[in-house]
């Protein structure tokens, strides 16, 4: 069996009421996704998304005529194009989902098997008053979530603490927290002052009265030293990774115990393949792996099989905030949305690949070019 063919399509839905991102802080009035479609000489296709693919026009023939199954020597390429040109991860997504249908196995029993459950945390993406996210987090009970993660960037951390503890009162021990303190990066146009350590502890020192289960992103991208500092500091998880580009830094992440959780995300950095070593090395090393998953539905089914079939995840993230940002919006390129059962668990099938299909007529409806 060969690669026949591999077509990239660009696809936008608008957005009405629009969603503002708290670590954007602009309306955003579109979504778009990029679908990846891997096709074999015997009909049969394997698809991937969550990230555009900037770059990978005209790298086509590097794949074409090879056998799909040739996993490595495919991410051994799409490393070398990443490091000369761009990002192109959803190719190796698009190739397990292949590799799934060949093989008639879902994913993560390819991947290991390890747990066909996976407890979900509802991930925040708003900045809203402190009662009405009290709400919100009370809503995410009833539909069975056990954890939940709060944003923070209201521009003074302890209007954020406020809001925290309005949250926990209503809550109680119900729920647990997470903090997603965004200072790791920045959008191209915001050149706000990142938080340096002493800053980062006075707000872990809150967190700490609070109960918080962790403390995402509380310095800026690359400062180890700094997160190792803040963890020996203070009893809160400190997590992070989720934007970093390079396995190598990953590696090193975990290494210098930099981090208590790392979030690097298979649409991102390293698709399945490369990722699946760092969830190993990871477990060996005493810190936890948990994807970071804001790309769209089919990445976070991705991450999904890559937790459980070789990781051993407390929770992974699933991007829920409705209106603004509904199931039906981060999926709109599937056939069926991605949901919890009433437990708070996401549910591994025994469908060959990911599981999951295509919404065709959106696609169309959608399509960019």
């Amino acid at each position: 069996m060969k690669i026949e063919s591999i077509e990239i399509s660009h696809h936008r839905l608008p957005l009405d009421p629009p969603f503002r991102a708290s670590w954007d802080g602009r309306d955003r009035t579109y979504f778009d996704s990029t679908i990846v479609r891997v096709r074999t000489d015997e009909g049969l296709e394997g698809w991937g998304s969550g990230d555009l693919m900037v770059g990978f026009e005209g790298h086509e023939e590097l794949f074409i005529g090879w056998d799909p199954m040739r996993i490595e020597r495919h991410f051994t390429v799409l490393s070398h194009i990443d490091f000369h040109y761009g990002r192109c991860w959803p190719l190796d997504l698009a190739l397990w989902d292949l590799m799934g249908k060949i093989s008639n196995q879902p994913v993560w029993k390819l991947l290991g098997g390890r747990h066909d459950r996976v407890n979900a945390y509802a991930s925040s993406g708003t900045l809203r008053d402190a009662e009405a996210i009290a709400d919100t987090a009370l809503q995410r009970i009833e539909e069975g979530f056990k954890a939940m993660k709060i944003r923070f960037h209201r521009g003074d951390w302890r209007d954020d603490i406020k809001v925290l503890e309005t949250i926990r009162n209503a809550v109680g021990d119900r729920l647990e927290l997470m903090v997603d303190c965004n200072q790791g990066w920045r959008m191209p146009w915001d050149v706000e002052k990142p938080w340096q350590l002493k800053d980062a502890l006075q707000v872990a020192r809150e967190l700490e009265k609070i109960g918080v289960y962790w403390m995402e992103e509380p310095l800026y991208r690359h400062d180890n030293e700094g997160m190792k500092q803040l963890r020996a500091m203070t009893d809160i998880r400190i997590a992070g990774g989720e934007m970093t580009r390079d396995l190598s830094a990953l590696e090193g992440i975990i290494h210098d115990r930099a981090l208590d959780v790392i979030q690097p995300d298979a649409a991102l950095v390293g698709g399945i393949t490369g990722l699946r070593r760092i969830a190993q090395l990871a477990e060996a090393s005493g810190v936890t792996f948990t994807p970071h998953t804001w790309t769209n539905g089919p990445g976070v089914v991705a991450n999904l099989h890559l937790s459980a079939g070789v990781g051993d995840v407390p929770y992974l993230e699933f991007p829920f905030d409705p209106p603004e940002w509904s199931l039906a919006r981060r999926d709109f390129v599937m056939a069926e949305p991605l949901d919890i059962n009433a437990n708070g668990e996401l549910m591994m099938t025994d469908k060959p690949g990911f599981g999951i299909d295509l919404n065709e007529e959106m696609l169309k409806k959608t399509r960019l070019k």
